[in-house]
This record gives C-alpha cells, structure tokens and sequence, in this order.
C-alpha cells in the first residue's frame, strides 16, 4: 500500500469514527428527562410523548384538580391525603410541608392505598399546591 492510499484510508477512518461519536452523543438531544423532583420535562424537541410521561402529566393534572376542589371546600390545609388518581399504578396526592417535617411522615397523614401498596407512585404538593416532588 503506498503513502497516499495509507493517508486516504486514515482519513477516512477519522471521518467515520468522529460520525459516529457525533451520533451517539446528539442522539440523547430529544428525549425526557426527570428533574430533581421527578418531574419528566422535554429536553430539545422529542417527537413523541412516552406512554410513562403521559401517565405522569395526568396524574399532575389529576393533582391540580384534586387541590382545586378541597381548596374551594376552604380547607386548611396541613400534612394530609388529598386522595388517588389512577393512571397506570396510580398516584396518591399528599399535602407536605416544606421543608418535610415528621408530621407529615405519619402513616394517618399519608394516602393508606399508597402505605398499603395499592398504588405504587406519589405526588407532593405544597399548602398552596406547588408541585414538591413525584415518585413514580
């Protein structure tokens, strides 16, 4: 093989490698991903919804609504159960402190389907119904 084949073939070679770096590494660009409080929010511009993001959009759909009705009760709202929205394993609806304090790790202020694992994901809300994390 003679030098100006060599230096095509290492060209080539080069080219092809810094592709596929540059595939893989933009291909996580368009995705979901979870912040810090569990929340899925969309990173670059994904195509779809994935059928877990959907589930967690209505069940915080599904929380607001929840908040909004006890709150026209004129509840005082302390470290409580506000109840269950059902979609997938479905999610129990707690009102926390924030910061969390013991009160509201007390069985009797949690959902008990959420204790007694009927339902296997949970969203927290603050006293005003500001998102404090998801567990999904």
């Amino acid at each position: 093989m003679n030098n100006k084949t060599k230096l095509w073939l290492s060209v080539g070679i080069l080219i092809l490698a810094l592709a596929v770096i540059f595939i893989f590494f933009r291909a996580n660009e368009d995705n979901w991903i979870k912040t810090e409080k569990g929340l899925y929010i969309k990173h670059g511009n994904p195509s779809f919804i994935p059928d877990y993001v959907q589930k967690q959009q209505d069940a915080l759909s599904c929380a607001s609504e929840l908040y909004a009705s006890e709150s026209l009760k004129n509840i005082s709202f302390s470290s409580q159960c506000l109840g269950i929205c059902s979609f997938g394993e479905g999610y129990a609806v707690d009102i926390v402190h924030v910061p969390r304090t013991n009160e509201d790790n007390l069985p009797e202020n949690q959902c008990s389907d959420y204790n007694s694992g009927i339902v296997k994901n949970f969203i927290e809300l603050d006293k005003n119904g500001g998102l404090v994390r998801v567990v999904d």
